[in-house]
């Protein structure tokens, strides 16, 4: 004959086992993802990492690490996408994602820092007049990463290749968007400052190519043509690290064919 005491106690006791164990599964399950994701991501693979960030955040929608990763990846297919309304939607999902990164984590340095790459390649598809505000953006963003984190390569190279930009509008567009459009810190852009920032990118993280084709364009444009022969070549011989590195290393032979 059945205890009935004894089974309702069992029953209990399984419930709050099965409880208590689904959020470490998923949590499990969020780990294993993010795992398989980077393996992905470090093999040059990104549609396939996106596979695995894109299921944790199904699984956890406010994980900080699932975020960044999921706007990093975003941002780095659509780099090259030719479809250009799939490539303006992703960079939008990217900065969405990102400011959700920044309020899972405000102390971190990634989500801004991934904020102000999505928001420079958001530029690219808005008139000349929006490009301004997301100049300002742009610049914001990554000052905000820098604070959190003064040695985060990335950042200093969004923030050197903010100056180069606004150094390489003419001077009436600089003057109109300092005096009419709200965009008076660029009166505070500066050559110096976008190699200092872009030289200083590439001692933290040497022999990358996305830095050294950056580096080398600016040096190129500040009219010191020795220094942007040698780092174009750089970038052609970095070894290969970045999902887009083939495409960069394009740019840099394509460039340096042009160098005079």
């Amino acid at each position: 004959m059945m205890n009935w005491a004894r089974a309702r106690s069992w029953y209990a006791t399984m419930v709050a086992v099965v409880l208590f164990a689904a959020p470490l599964m998923a949590q499990n399950t969020l780990a294993a993802h993010l795992e398989a994701g980077d393996r992905e991501y470090a093999a040059r693979r990104a549609p396939a990492a996106l596979v695995h960030y894109e299921a944790a955040l199904q699984l956890a929608p406010t994980s900080f690490d699932a975020l960044w990763r999921t706007s990093r990846t975003l941002i780095d297919i659509a780099e090259y996408d030719s479809n250009t309304a799939r490539r303006k939607a992703s960079f939008s999902r990217a900065s969405d994602l990102a400011r959700k990164a920044i309020a899972a984590s405000p102390s971190n340095a990634e989500g801004y820092f991934h904020l102000s790459r999505a928001q420079g390649r958001e530029a690219l598809s808005v008139s000349a007049r929006d490009r301004v505000k997301y100049a300002i953006d742009v610049r914001s963003s990554a000052l905000n990463a820098l604070a959190r984190d003064s040695m985060h390569a990335g950042a200093l190279h969004v923030l050197g290749r903010w100056h180069a930009e606004v150094m390489r509008l003419n001077g009436v567009t600089r003057m109109i968007a300092k005096t009419f459009m709200g965009g008076k810190v660029f009166s505070e852009a500066s050559w110096s400052d976008a190699v200092r920032l872009l030289e200083r990118a590439n001692s933290l993280e040497p022999n990358r190519t996305v830095h050294q084709l950056a580096l080398a364009q600016i040096y190129r444009d500040a009219g010191n043509v020795a220094k942007a022969r040698s780092a174009f070549q750089a970038a052609i011989a970095a070894p290969v690290f970045d999902i887009n590195d083939a495409e960069y290393k394009k740019e840099a032979a394509q460039d340096l064919a042009r160098l005079k």
